[in-house]
C-alpha cells in the first residue's frame, strides 16, 4: 500500500470525457459473411455479450488484425467489454470497437482497466446505446503516461496470475475426466478388467437401503416458510457437488403436514425433472427436498455412497438420455434400474477397498477442480477480488472541480 501511495502521490490528473480520448466504431468492415463456423478454422468470430467467441471462420478477407492493434470490444447494451489482442472477424455491428485516439497520451489498456471501474449507470430494461447516451460523456482520469504504464503493468500481473490459475484449472479438469473414465471403465460383460478387477453389474436399486422423494409445501402459506429452519432442496441446487446448505428453509409445521420428509445424511440425490434431470449431488446435512429429487440411501455393505456418486456423475448424459416426455423427465423406476459396476462382487471387503481406492483418487481431483473452499476455484476467486481491490486503488484519483 505504501508503494501505491508513493506511485499516486502528487500526480496531476486531467479529467476528460471518454468520447474525447477514444475512437468508437462499428466493425462493419470486418463482418463475417458465411455462417459456416468450425473449430478447425483459424479466425475467431466475435459477438457482443457473454458468448463472445461465436465460432471460427475460414474467411481470409476483412480480418481485423488486433494482434498488431489491440482493441476493446464493447457491448453497447450491457457495457460488458473485452480486451482483444488476437485477429478476428465480427458477427454483427451490434458489437462495438474502442481504440485510443492518441496512444502517446492515453494507453488503450489503461482505458480498458478503467472501464471496468466505472459505474455503468445502466437502468434495468434500458435498451439505449450505452456509449452514445452514457459512456462517451463519462469523465475519465488521465495521469501522466509513465503512471498509466505502471498501473497497467501492475494490473496485467494480476490478470496473468488469474489466467494461469484458470489454465491450470482447465488442465486439472481434463485430467480428472481422464482418470474418472479410466477408473470407472469396466467391461459390460463383467469379468476381468485390466487383468485384475472383476465386476458384477447391479442396478442402483440393488445397492440401496431405501429411496426417498419429497414435496413442495404450498406457496403462499406463511406457516410453511416463515422463520423456517429446516433445509429444503430444489433441483436447481443439485450441481454435482456436496450440499452443505440450501437457499430456502421450511418449518417443522411443513414437515409434519406435507410430504416433504427428512432424508438421512450422505444420500446420492438425483434430479429427475426437465432441464436438471440426471444431475446429482450428496447431502452433507440432513434436509428435505422437493418432489423433483430422488434420494438414494446407499447400503454401506454393498457400495460406498461416494463411489455411486462418481459413477452417476460420469453417466450424467446417459441418464439424461433416458428422460421421457416433452420435458425429458426421469422417474424412480428409471434411476433404480440404471446399472452400476461393483468390483470383486464375491468379496465384500475387497470390493469396498477397491471402491475406496477409486473414491480417494477422484475426490482429490474433485476437491481441486470444484471446491469453493479449498480448490482452484477458490484461489481464482481470491485473485479476482485482489485484482478488483488494487484496480480500485490504482484508479482512484482526487477530482478537482
Amino acid at each position: 500500500m505504501s508503494q501505491l501511495s508513493n506511485l499516486l502521490k502528487g500526480v496531476e490528473v486531467e479529467w476528460l470525457p471518454l468520447g474525447d480520448i477514444t475512437n468508437y466504431e462499428q466493425p462493419t468492415k470486418y463482418l463475417v459473411e458465411s455462417k459456416n463456423y468450425s473449430n478447425t478454422f483459424k479466425t475467431p468470430v466475435l459477438t457482443a455479450g457473454k458468448t463472445f467467441i461465436l465460432g471460427y471462420t475460414d474467411e481470409m478477407d476483412g480480418i481485423y488484425t488486433a494482434s498488431e492493434n489491440p482493441v476493446i470490444i464493447f457491448d453497447d447494451f450491457t457495457t460488458a467489454n473485452k480486451w482483444v489482442d488476437f485477429d478476428f472477424k465480427a458477427k454483427s455491428s451490434a458489437m462495438k470497437m474502442i481504440t485510443s485516439k492518441d496512444q502517446d497520451k492515453v494507453l488503450l489498456k489503461y482505458i480498458f482497466y478503467g472501464l471496468n471501474s466505472l459505474p455503468s449507470g445502466l437502468v434495468e430494461g434500458d435498451h439505449k446505446r450505452q456509449w452514445i447516451s452514457n459512456y462517451s460523456t463519462k469523465l475519465f482520469p488521465i495521469p501522466p503516461l509513465p503512471i498509466q504504464k505502471e498501473i497497467v503493468r501492475i494490473l496485467d500481473t494480476f490478470t496473468e496470475l488469474t489466467a494461469e490459475l484458470t489454465a491450470e484449472l482447465t488442465a486439472r479438469k481434463k485430467q480428472y475426466s481422464y482418470y474418472r473414465e479410466e477408473l470407472l471403465s469396466f467391461s459390460e460383460e463383467g469379468g476381468v478388467v485390466s487383468g485384475r478387477r472383476k465386476v458384477e453389474w447391479k442396478t442402483l436399486g440393488d445397492i440401496i437401503v431405501k429411496s426417498y422423494s419429497g414435496s413442495t409445501p404450498k406457496a403462499g402459506k406463511p406457516e410453511f416458510y416463515n422463520h423456517g429452519t429446516i433445509p429444503w432442496l430444489r433441483t436447481q441446487e443439485v450441481k454435482f457437488t456436496d450440499i452443505v446448505e440450501t437457499e430456502i428453509k421450511i418449518t417443522d409445521f411443513a414437515v409434519k403436514n406435507t410430504a416433504a420428509k427428512w432424508i438421512p445424511l450422505n444420500c446420492v440425490i438425483v434430479a429427475i425433472s426437465g432441464a436438471t434431470a440426471g444431475r446429482s449431488a450428496i447431502n452433507k446435512i440432513p434436509l428435505t427436498t422437493n418432489q423433483h429429487c430422488l434420494c438414494l440411501e446407499i447400503n454401506p455393505k454393498k457400495a460406498l455412497y461416494r463411489y455411486v456418486f462418481h459413477w452417476v456423475c460420469l453417466n450424467y448424459e446417459n441418464l439424461k438420455g433416458l428422460g421421457q416426455g416433452a420435458r425429458g423427465d426421469l422417474n424412480s423406476s428409471i434411476i433404480k434400474n440404471f446399472k452400476i459396476p461393483i468390483p470383486f462382487p464375491t468379496d465384500s471387503k475387497k470390493s469396498l477397498e477397491e471402491q475406496a481406492r477409486i473414491v480417494f483418487i477422484l475426490d482429490k481431483f474433485d476437491t481441486l477442480t470444484t471446491s469453493i473452499s479449498e480448490g482452484l476455484p477458490k484461489e481464482i476467486e481470491l485473485r479476482q477480488k485482489q485484482y478488483e481491490y488494487y484496480r480500485e486503488k490504482l484508479l482512484t484519483f482526487p477530482k478537482h472541480n
